[in-house]
């Protein structure tokens, strides 16, 4: 028995087949008479047998496909008539019983004296083997860069995810399935003897919602992945519904051919088990295997890493939880509403704080403030000073006080820590307010009209180093509330923004403010979803919001109060045309002219001779006539004096001019400051008057 003759076992290469696969034979093409010698070799590579060949060209070639025939001949005529002296070609040749063979030629152009091509010699070899050796390496090498894809794109994925939530997101948002080259997942954690899907995704997966929640023991696929330890592959559904009679009737509503059910072990802890699913796959190979429990494994490593942060997170918004009020004190004359929202990019937590204490005398103290840092200490640190700073305030210290000994607290407690925060004692009967502010953002004011203003509070150290330096002077401010205004006081999570300068945050406050409903606990519902959402969550914030309630009088006794700043000039136009419109809405048009002169009589008054804005009051007094009392408040203790301009003067008519206009006027004190009075009328009170309610 020869070695052609020899049998082979299957998937194995005879010595014929080698034979015929790695031939190589000889040609020699005589171009004057037109025909081409070849050697046994070389007709078997063309698939000729030796006794058919009539030695043409033609015959050679006819097994060609046209095309593949057309550009040999062409490649053939470009040498010859292109004066070179060699050329190549590589071509398939059809097979009656199988795929085609690959020829290669080489050849040489002999050519007469006067360069006329006389002669074509060369060689033809069947390089099949070679072609498919090579097609099989680049099928083999896109297969593994596939699966690197695959790896690579999942790992970057998860590698930014930090939480339960941001894992699911990466493997079930957009581009997730092909980062993993499935067509459907499953995603289970396992709690408390059960495996709960977290997360389903893909076309019709929504059908099993009905397993969300299995105890692991009542065998489902992936729960017997997950107990057992081993991955289960699987190539027919059909199989797996009789398996899994229950599973039967939803596996023939969904338009998968094939899973894989996979444990998520990290550390030698279960943590659960994800399901992939494929709609073209009907098997799997040993790379795919492989690759399907790589992917199970970077899985598992990032679903034990967030659930390690998020216990630690949990445990550390607990802890800050307990060191911030569980209630809100309610006090008369006011309303008071607090938000606080704590930053979740990243394990740590703020020392961002805010307090409402109730004060003798019936007054009551708000602070916000934030302690140096974002971890556990900082926390710890914010619940000391809180409770500190509390006691301290209900002792009744005044505000610069309370907060030199708040500083000399925190310098005590032998920390690196700093804390700022603003302070403020309301009396919220008479609307006077006294803040103080260290090294901390100031309130933010709220006007009766929805303007917004930004007093400026004079402010000292921050907490703890104030001490430190030796500085622990903190200047009190003296604000006043009309009623019906708010006070904003917030942390700087609230108004910034990485690479955004903090006024572009304390303008889009103010807007959000202005914008906003005059209702205290409305108002922070509205800044926390406007401006929370714009600056994203990366940095804790604390806010308070303090509103003075209204006092609209009486239907018989309407009263409107408003604020004006010294530096606002549009403020005294508006305080006018606010106190017409109001008259004419009460009915009293008639003394409107004269109310509007005088309002800015007594405004221009304060805001030219005295350091600070002014109070207007405007109210009708019924009894025992009816008049109309117009009242603005500064806190200059200087009272107004009587002059007799000349001709030629510019100013000193003011208390001319409320002599003529009003009927009576008087200057009263008022605390740290005065009012100045005056009351225009009586007026008629007509039958459409009274029936009006005015």
């Amino acid at each position: 028995m020869t070695d052609e003759d020899r049998p082979t076992r299957h998937g194995e290469i005879g010595p014929a087949e080698w034979l015929a696969m790695n031939r190589t034979g000889s040609f020699d093409w005589d171009l004057d008479t037109g025909s081409i010698d070849v050697d046994r070799s070389g007709l078997l590579v063309f698939g000729l047998a030796p006794d058919a060949y009539d030695g043409r060209p033609v015959s050679l070639i006819a097994r060609l496909a046209p095309d593949e025939r057309a550009k040999l001949e062409e490649v053939v005529r470009q040498a010859v008539t292109s004066g070179e002296v060699s050329y190549t070609a590589h071509f398939p040749i059809p097979q009656d019983d199988g795929p085609p063979h690959w020829t290669h030629v080489q050849a040489r152009i002999l050519r007469s004296p006067d360069g006329r091509a006389r002669r074509i010699v060369g060689v033809v070899r069947d390089t099949t083997a070679e072609v498919t050796r090579i097609a099989f390496v680049q099928e083999l090498e896109r297969r593994r860069e596939v699966q690197t894809n695959i790896v690579e794109r999942t790992t970057r994925a998860l590698s930014r995810a930090v939480t339960v939530d941001d894992v699911t997101a990466a493997l079930t948002g957009p581009g997730g399935l092909a980062r993993l080259g499935a067509d459907g997942l499953a995603l289970g954690l396992v709690e408390n003897g059960s495996l709960n899907i977290i997360a389903l995704s893909g076309e019709s997966l929504d059908v099993l919602n009905d397993f969300r929640v299995r105890r692991l023991d009542q065998g489902l696929p992936l729960a017997e992945a997950v107990l057992s330890g081993r991955p289960r592959f699987v190539s027919s559904f059909s199989t797996l519904g009789r398996d899994y009679p229950e599973l039967a009737p939803y596996l023939a509503r969904l338009p998968f051919r094939a899973a894989c059910y996979l444990p998520l072990v990290a550390q030698a802890r279960s943590l659960g088990g994800m399901a992939l699913y494929y709609r073209g796959r009907t098997s799997f190979n040993a790379d795919e295997r492989n690759l399907a429990l790589g992917l199970a494994a970077i899985v598992a490593q990032s679903l034990q890493r967030a659930i390690l942060f998020d216990e630690e997170r949990e445990l550390a918004t607990g802890l800050q939880a307990t060191m911030l009020p569980r209630r809100i004190p309610q006090f008369a004359g006011g309303q008071i509403a607090v938000r606080y929202h704590a930053a979740w990019s990243g394990r740590q937590v703020g020392g961002d704080w805010y307090d409402v204490i109730p004060l003798p005398r019936g007054r009551v103290g708000i602070v916000v403030g934030d302690v140096q840092g974002h971890d556990t200490h900082a926390a710890a640190i914010m619940g000391q000073l809180r409770i500190a700073l509390r006691a301290y305030a209900g002792e009744g210290h005044a505000p610069s006080t309370v907060l030199a000994r708040a500083s000399r607290f925190l310098a005590e407690l032998d920390t690196n820590r700093f804390a700022t925060c603003t302070y403020a004692q309301v009396d919220l009967g008479s609307g006077t307010l006294r803040a103080v502010r260290a090294g901390h953002l100031g309130p933010l004011i709220r006007h009766t009209d929805g303007r917004v203003g930004q007093p400026k509070l004079r402010g000292g150290l921050p907490l703890g180093l104030a001490t430190a330096f030796g500085e622990e002077e903190f200047p009190e401010t003296r604000l006043d509330l009309v009623p019906g205004e708010t006070l904003v006081l917030c942390t700087d999570g609230l108004v910034e923004q990485p690479g955004s300068d903090i006024e572009a945050g304390l303008t889009a406050l103010s807007e959000a403010i202005s914008s906003g409903p005059p209702q205290a606990e409305a108002l922070a519902d509205h800044l926390s979803e406007r401006l929370w959402e714009r600056w994203g969550s990366g940095d804790d914030v604390a806010l308070l919001v303090l509103r003075r309630s209204p006092d609209p009088g009486t239907v018989r006794a309407p009263r409107i109060h408003q604020y004006i700043h010294q530096a606002d000039p549009q403020g005294l136009s508006d305080a006018r045309a606010a106190v017409g419109q109001a008259l004419r809405d009460w009915s009293m048009a008639e003394l409107a002219d004269d109310a509007e002169l005088l309002t800015g009589e007594l405004l221009v008054n304060v805001l030219l001779h005295t350091e600070g804005g002014a109070v207007l009051t405007l109210e009708v007094l019924p009894e025992p006539v009816r008049r109309v009392r117009l009242s603005v408040q500064d806190r200059s203790s200087a009272w107004p004096r009587r002059r007799t301009p000349g001709e030629a003067a510019t100013s000193g008519r003011g208390l001319l001019l409320l002599d003529a206009l009003s009927s009576r006027w008087g200057v009263e004190p008022r605390g740290e400051g005065k009012a100045v009075w005056c009351e225009i009328g009586p007026v008629a009170v007509t039958a459409d008057s009274a029936v009006n309610g005015a």
